[in-house]
């Protein structure tokens, strides 16, 4: 089981590893004060890559090549500039949607020195030496459907799930709140809208169906089985075996449909964790007591667990990134919008609490 996790928080970066007594302890941090919007350990080597969100100052990315002895401002995705007298309008407001990076939400890892990123308002962007430059997929952002995407809880749309196929790198996956799912098999070059049998049911009953206005909260393939992946959507949860190409939506869900995170064991496709929460306006724990639902047998059931996590009076939400899994599937991390963190030796049967005190965690990651 891996025994390092990073944290990622909005004020500063954490390393957090079990002492000899096997409590899981604060041992490095980094950053503090500055809004940690991504971190992405490679699955090889030291590297580390981190993703800024200072305001005023901008989004910025850092690197570290010895793992987080030391650290190296790199170059930030960038757009282009927007060609003038081009209309760009957000489709919900009408307002110009900004050809700049407001928001890294997501970042990955794909072949050798490759990473893709995913921001908001809405732009993937690729590099191919290992984040020393990065291009905007231009075949995605012009593509004409974009002007149908919308903001979920930001005012504009972003990708914040990337799924890169572990047998093809070439073939990639992302989800986008709002803009449904798209897949690649060349790149970037081209894309294709999928996500058949997907619901909004937000929308008009006209359009709930239409594959290009779904709100997916998270997408997660298996890592060994990368067909079958597993979608949080902000009105339920949905499971592929082709891809993204279609979905079927579960039901019989234990404490409601909504919610944002989604973890899957990495050798077994039909185990997957999920952290419901009460929605819309509210957005806090279910009943405030925090809870993480399991299921191990492909959706056909859930089991709700509980042991060691708060159970009343908890406000607390878990964001899209900040439920994760290690490699060997037996180890899971959790951490909320009210600077709790938690992690599991068994499979989510118990948990251990590691603070209550850290800023929001905006994202967690076990180190391969």
């Amino acid at each position: 089981m891996s025994s390092r996790l990073l944290v990622g928080t909005r004020k500063g970066l954490f390393r957090i590893q079990p002492d000899a007594g096997g409590r899981w302890r604060i041992s490095d941090t980094w950053f503090v004060g500055d809004p940690i919007s991504m971190v992405l350990p490679e699955t090889s080597g030291e590297r580390i890559h981190v993703a800024q969100d200072l305001g005023h100052f901008g989004v910025k990315m850092q690197r570290s090549e010895d793992g987080g002895e030391s650290w190296t401002e790199r170059p930030t995705p960038a757009y282009p500039e927007r060609p003038e007298g081009l209309e760009d309008k957000n489709r919900m407001s009408g307002a110009d949607v900004p050809w700049s990076t407001q928001l890294i939400w997501s970042l990955e890892q794909g072949g050798p020195d490759e990473l893709w990123c995913g921001t908001i308002p809405g732009g993937l962007f690729r590099s191919t030496d290992g984040g020393d430059s990065w291009n905007l997929c231009r075949s995605l952002w012009d593509d004409p459907r974009r002007q149908e995407w919308f903001g979920g809880g930001f005012d504009f749309p972003g990708i914040h799930s990337i799924c890169v196929d572990p047998r093809d790198a070439s073939h990639v996956t992302i989800a986008i709140s709002c803009g449904g799912v798209w897949t690649t098999r060349d790149s970037g070059d081209s894309w294709t809208l999928i996500g058949q049998g997907l619901r909004n049911a937000y929308m008009p009953p006209e359009q709930a169906h239409d594959p290009v206005v779904q709100d997916p909260h998270r997408l997660t393939p298996c890592l060994t089985k990368p067909d079958r992946q597993w979608m949080q959507h902000h009105n339920g949860i949905f499971l592929s075996d082709d891809g993204g190409e279609n979905f079927r939506e579960l039901t019989d869900l234990p404490l409601g449909p909504f919610g944002f995170a989604v973890a899957v064991h990495p050798t077994d496709p039909d185990t997957a964790w999920f952290v419901p929460a009460q929605k819309d306006e509210q957005r806090v724990a279910v009943d405030a007591r925090v809870a993480v639902t399991r299921t191990r047998d492909g959706g056909d059931s859930f089991e709700v667990l509980t042991q060691g996590l708060p159970q009343e009076h908890a406000y607390d939400l878990v964001y899209r990134h900040a439920l994760d899994v290690d490699d060997a599937g037996e180890r899971l991390a959790c951490g909320s919008t009210t600077g709790s963190l938690w992690v599991s030796d068994d499979q989510g049967d118990s948990w251990q609490t590691v603070g209550t005190h850290l800023p929001p965690v905006l994202c967690v990651r076990f180190e391969r």
